[in-house]
């Protein structure tokens, strides 16, 4: 039997892999200089306060460049194909996914943007028995539990709704707001105005 083709591709970009190598080396030889130049003259002459903190930033940063370069070390391109997870939709062989939604503050995060983001994870186009949607609200509000009760009402509706009739803008404020309306089938004008 033939395995089935990926859902993604990692390419490596060996032309950037080797820029990004030749910089780093080229780097490296010269922050390695700079610390062997300060601690050379530290051992000549009495060092200064400010040459010691000009030589602990210098070490700090240097660290910090380092540890960046693990990124660029080996650039690589991802191609995805999404069409071949709808393909396989049948074959009940997807994963589970877990969709996690962290608010903190209703002020700055609005129970309505958080509830269209739960509805748009709870309504996407994947098996219900292997989607979980999660909401964490680190700042314990009765505002989002009162929210999400709501949202959780509203989805009873606004997910067999998209599901029905195929609909591709999952988040019900973008969805309500467009102007543009195609036929989608028998009962769609009367079940959006429902569901409106």
């Amino acid at each position: 039997m033939e395995a089935p083709p990926p859902y993604s591709l990692c390419n490596p970009n060996k032309k950037s892999t080797i820029i990004n190598r030749s910089y780093a080396l080229l780097h490296s030889v010269a922050i390695s200089s700079l610390i062997f130049y300060r601690l050379s003259s530290f051992f000549h002459s009495t060092p200064s306060l400010p040459l010691l903190l000009a030589f602990t930033s210098e070490l700090i940063l240097s660290v910090l460049w380092l540890l960046s370069q693990a990124f660029l070390w080996r650039p690589f391109t991802r191609q995805t194909f999404p069409e071949r997870l709808l393909q396989d939709k049948n074959d009940g062989e997807l994963p589970a996914i877990d969709v996690f939604v962290c608010t903190a503050d209703p002020e700055k995060e609005p129970p309505l943007e958080v509830m269209n983001t739960v509805l748009s994870a709870m309504a996407m186009d994947y098996p219900a028995e292997k989607l979980s949607v999660y909401v964490s609200d680190d700042g314990g509000c009765g505002l989002t539990l009162y929210a999400m009760k709501e949202a959780w009402e509203f989805g009873r509706y606004w997910v067999p709704f998209c599901t029905r009739f195929g609909i591709k803008t999952r988040c019900p404020k973008v969805y309500f707001s467009r102007f543009d309306d195609e036929f989608l089938g028998q009962g769609y004008e009367a079940e959006k105005e429902r569901i409106k």
